[in-house]
């Protein structure tokens, strides 16, 4: 990773709070993710499991953390299990942890190679009389593709039959969804950063610029604050593209008269920043487009104003979808008779906001939470993106901010970047 080392004590924190949730004479087992294959001999660039660096901060290939807070001997409460250092493998791919590093990132003493795990944990598991093991349990997971936590839990459950298994993953939806104070520092500063690449863009973007050129600027201010990159891929979206939620292609020109959508944001420490805004290529709304982007801002602010601890998601997108259409009735889209008559499965406003408004921002960008029909926990880290997309119009707007519930309010972590129109069209000029 590129940023400036964090505070270990981030980490000690996120263990006491998993420790804690565990049941008695039990030990966790936590694995790194695969080193994917590309084609031929190539492999795709390494990326954490989310579980595991929230609990280590430890960002390297062939990775176990093991808890087990009852075990007799204290020094093996907590152990990282780590590759030994090669030399000469490391000629080829860099330099891997010595204990004493990875001690200063994560906080844990007791380092142990992985080629000498294998008669300790007998000795540990022996002793134990649960393990908990992990799996991906994020609701929007949608491949098969049997990874490394799955094909461990079936080594695990051929060496050790008759131990009891439980979901690590329990533990992780409920820690990860509420933020510590030192984690909200750390995405403060992916937010800061992509704030940096957002006013740089506002210089740069005028019409003929392409796609693509908008993305390598906020890529190159990305990578110089020390950002791993994107934290997803970037969607930059002029004209009608803008009403394709998950565009990436990022290779038109953008036109005199167009908006253009810009979805990005900063990966800093492990931890993504998500914004959204949607400009003009000429640096001028027209009245038409001025008028929704001031709907869709009004239904931004809206969203943050109901967004509490407490309240479920099924029940915020409700209120929010009811206060958009009054909106889109204003907006000459829809009628009072298209609200009246709507189908309650279907409601009206859906033609013309078809996706989610809010969801869970952390280590991942589709972060950990309960779900829709659970409460939002007071720590949560919730985006909010309400758009308006006109396929008659050709128009598509969105305006998104990262939102921190916490007891005496809301915290905008996106408070100091420009979001209304006359903010984006002085810093334009």
């Amino acid at each position: 990773m590129k940023n400036l080392p964090l505070d270990s004590q981030l980490f000690v924190k996120n263990r006491a709070r998993f420790v804690a949730k565990m049941e008695p004479q039990s030990i966790a087992i936590i694995n790194s993710n695969d080193e994917l294959p590309t084609n031929g001999d190539a492999l795709y660039k390494f990326k954490q499991n989310s579980d595991l660096y929230w609990l280590t901060g430890i960002d390297q290939e062939d990775t176990m953390l093991v808890l087990f807070p009852d075990n007799p001997d204290p020094k093996y409460r907590e152990v990282l299990v780590l590759v030994r250092p090669n030399e000469l493998k490391e000629k080829w791919d860099g330099h891997r942890l010595r204990k004493d590093e990875a001690f200063a990132v994560s906080g844990i003493a007791t380092v142990v190679w992985l080629d000498s795990l294998d008669a300790l944990l007998q000795q540990w598991v022996n002793d134990a009389s649960n393990i908990y093991l992990n799996s991906n349990e994020n609701n929007r997971k949608s491949s098969l593709i049997a990874v490394r936590d799955y094909r461990y839990a079936q080594e695990m459950k051929l060496r050790y039959p008759l131990h009891n298994y439980l979901r690590a993953a329990v533990i992780f939806k409920e820690l990860r969804a509420v933020k510590t104070p030192e984690e909200v520092k750390v995405m403060q500063e992916a937010v800061d950063i992509t704030e940096k690449a957002f006013r740089r863009v506002l210089k740069f973007i005028k019409p003929g610029v392409w796609e693509h050129e908008i993305q390598a600027e906020i890529v190159h201010e990305f990578l110089r604050n020390r950002s791993a990159g994107e934290a997803y891929g970037s969607i930059i979206a002029s004209g009608d593209r803008a009403r394709t939620l998950h565009y990436v292609y990022n290779n038109q020109e953008c036109k005199d008269g167009e908006l253009i959508l810009m979805d990005f944001g900063a990966e800093y420490g492990g931890y993504n920043a998500d914004l959204t805004r949607t400009v003009p290529v000429n640096g001028k709304f027209t009245d038409r487009q001025r008028q929704v982007y001031n709907a869709c801002l009004h239904l931004h602010n809206y969203a943050k104003s109901i967004l509490r601890p407490g309240i479920t998601i099924a029940k915020y997108h409700e209120m929010v979808g009811v206060e958009a259409g009054k909106e889109f009735v204003r907006l000459g889209l829809l009628t009072e008779a298209d609200i009246k008559n709507q189908d309650p499965e279907a409601p009206a406003y859906r033609k013309y906001l078809y996706h989610g408004i809010s969801h869970h921002l952390g280590v991942d960008v589709h972060d950990l939470g309960p779900s829709f029909h659970k409460p939002i926990p007071e720590g949560a880290v919730m985006t909010v993106e309400p758009g308006i997309y006109i396929e008659e119009e050709k128009m598509g707007i969105r305006i998104e901010n990262n939102i921190w519930l916490t007891a005496s309010g809301n915290v905008d972590l996106f408070k100091n970047i420009p979001v209304t129109a006359e903010e984006i069209e002085a810093l334009m000029k």
